[in-house]
């Protein structure tokens, strides 16, 4: 009987040459793809340039960006574990798709393996009509009235994690990272706004535990197998989604009996309870997406949404306050005429309107740096993108929300909140540049929140802390974390500044 090696031996010449068939076809069909736009023209076998991506995020998306700048084109390809890839700088290309998103043309996706991170059936990925009534039940939660709830409770948590820093062993003397404490402090306003008294102290701690192994495997390959961060990520959801609904069911419990809102999921499930009465009254089904666990997975979205992009806009504007010390003196002006730590109150909704320029910091550090550089999206057919090319079915679209920002604005590399005074009016007059929120079908729907939660951090650090960064080269370079925050994590030597630290009672 022939031995296997021998076997092994006889099949190899054929082995390599089917092996060497499929590369050649590989390359062959990347370059009918990528035709005559800027990209790489040979890329490695299946892999393409997924290492790169990996290890070098910040480089391997700076050097797309400037691919995309090289030619009048505005766009850019690359090759990623057998997906064909397309980065758009140009903002007017990038609005071409943020308006196209339908069953024909593109799909949010936003993340290059979301589907199997996040199921098949997750807000963002929904489309036509059943979006359209989503997106009005979940309106309620952003009124007035919901959003002055929730200031309260942003305050309470953020105050905590505030005071906590002070009572660190290092503060005052030794500068230290502020991401991981920022992460904390966001992931726990988040839990108290979102769903507020339905986490005891048991499930949050999972809740931390869960969301951070989502969080790591956000940035791995997507290799499902155990044992690797991105199985550990997509089980991690489940779990996330699974609390989430039961917050859901007992909030449906207590807005059935009658009682005021005192969270977002309450301000969602008033509605929901009603439209479910209605419904059985009339002897019909339950609305849709009105189940706990849809109503679960959703939340679980805002979660995301909100999570890391909030945490890198609160590091880049200590980041930007600390090197731009007249744009500080002016922000600690301001609050100051309106709230002092040492009142022992709260900033009030009113007085938070009130903090026009503070406000305006707020919206620039957004601008100039956009928290979630990019918005993926796929190609669910072929595209006409332009009048010479069409972008294949089946390609990841990678609109830069980050490279818009610095188009069109005036001076638009500078750091100048001032353009969002009402004097100059940029956001107005240059708003299809500002789209760090998105545009179309899929516009954030919670915008107005993320900036209340950047205002709000703002004029409480100013206030209570003297703070200066501890400065190293390439500090200010950006790290991918998945979104985007100063490469050394900022770090920063904090000491209090007010007499008194207010009180949480």
């Amino acid at each position: 009987m022939e031995s296997l090696s021998a076997v092994i031996t006889r099949l190899a010449p054929y082995i390599l040459s089917i092996a060497a068939f499929l590369v050649l076809l590989e390359q062959i069909t990347y370059l009918k793809k990528k035709r005559s736009v800027p990209g790489p023209n040979l890329v490695l076998p299946f892999i393409g340039n997924a290492i790169s991506l990996v290890r070098k995020p910040t480089e391997f998306w700076d050097r797309q960006a400037a691919l995309a700048k090289s030619t009048e084109l505005g766009f850019s390809v690359n090759y990623i574990i057998g997906r064909f890839i397309v980065f758009i700088r140009s903002t007017e290309l990038s609005h071409k798709i943020f308006a196209n998103v339908r069953q024909d043309a593109f799909h949010l996706i936003g993340h290059p393996f979301g589907k199997k991170l996040f199921g098949e059936h997750n807000l963002i990925y929904m489309l036509g009509q059943e979006h359209k009534d989503l997106r009005r039940r979940i309106a309620p939660n952003f009124t007035p009235k919901a959003l002055s709830t929730y200031t309260e409770l942003q305050q309470y948590t953020m105050l905590k994690h505030l005071k906590s820093w002070m009572e660190s062993p290092e503060s005052g003397t030794k500068p230290f990272p502020l991401r991981l404490l920022c992460r904390d402090m966001n992931l726990e306003t988040s839990q108290d706004v979102f769903v507020g008294p339905y986490l005891n102290g048991e499930s949050r701690k999972r809740f931390e535990v869960d969301y951070n192994l989502f969080n790591v495997g956000l940035m791995k390959l997507p290799i499902d197998l155990p044992g690797f961060a991105f199985r550990n990520a997509r089980l991690a959801v489940s779990r996330l989604i699974e609390t989430l609904a039961v917050c859901a069911e007992e909030s449906k419990t207590k807005m059935k009996s009658g009682e005021e809102p005192t969270c977002l999921v309450d301000f969602w499930m008033q509605d929901a309870v009603r439209e479910i009465a209605a419904a059985t009254e009339a002897g019909e089904k339950p609305p849709p997406q009105t189940g706990s666990t849809e109503i679960g997975g959703h939340l679980f979205d805002f979660l995301f949404a909100s999570q890391d992009a909030s945490t890198s806009s609160l590091l880049w504007a200590v980041t930007l306050l600390d090197s731009h010390p007249e744009v500080l003196a002016r922000v600690r002006k301001e609050v100051a005429g309106i709230w002092s730590p040492e009142s022992g109150k709260l900033i009030t909704a009113d007085q938070l309107r009130e903090m026009r320029y503070t406000d305006a910091v707020a919206r620039e550090v957004v601008r100039y740096r956009a928290p979630a550089t990019m918005v993926p999206h796929i190609a669910g057919e072929d595209f006409p993108l332009t009048e010479t090319y069409t972008i294949p079915k089946g390609t990841i679209v990678f609109p830069s929300v980050y490279e818009s920002s610095f188009q069109g604005f005036v001076e638009a590399d500078r750091f100048d909140p001032d353009r969002f005074m009402e004097d100059r009016q940029e956001d107005r007059i240059y708003k299809r540049n500002y789209l760090a929120f998105g545009a179309g079908a899929h516009q954030c729907v919670g915008q107005r929140y993320a900036i209340n939660q950047l205002v709000l951090f703002i004029a409480m650090f100013t206030s209570l802390f003297d703070f200066k960064r501890e400065r190293s080269d390439g500090c200010d370079e950006l790290a991918y974390v998945p979104t985007i925050c100063p490469r050394d994590d900022c770090r920063v030597v904090l000491s209090l500044k007010c007499r008194r630290f207010p009180c949480l009672s």
